[in-house]
């Protein structure tokens, strides 16, 4: 039998627990939750929009470099506007289930008085 020599002891992992490298400043206003749900929606859109233009259903009767470079930007900005203005709702959905174990990031509820019905 072969002696294995003894492993060194194991360093703590930084995790929610141990408060080491775990950087949640920016989980404390709803504000800062909201902005990356935005720019992850913004993110998504400009994947379909490149997942769309990959799929080349039409011939490009002109095509370059360069060409390629500006629909790339001009997609960038298309997916920025589209998160703006007419979102998904996909980046909504990340915010607000995010926001459901931050008590203090919940947005205000319409309760009814004890008494009314639906």
């Amino acid at each position: 039998m072969t002696d294995i020599p003894a492993l060194p002891p194991s360093r703590p992992t930084p995790g929610p627990t141990s408060g080491i490298g775990v950087d949640t400043s920016r989980l404390a206003s709803r504000a800062n939750l909201e902005k990356a749900g935005k720019q992850f929606e913004s993110v998504f859109a400009g994947m379909m929009l490149k997942s769309m233009r990959q799929a080349h259903l039409a011939e490009e009767l002109f095509s370059s470099k360069g060409l390629d470079t500006f629909r790339d930007m001009q997609d960038q900005q298309v997916a920025q506007s589209m998160a703006d203005h007419a979102p998904l709702g996909i980046g909504k959905a990340m915010t607000d289930f995010l926001a459901k174990s931050q008590a203090n990031l919940q947005p205000e509820s319409t309760s009814k008085p004890a008494g009314e019905t639906p």
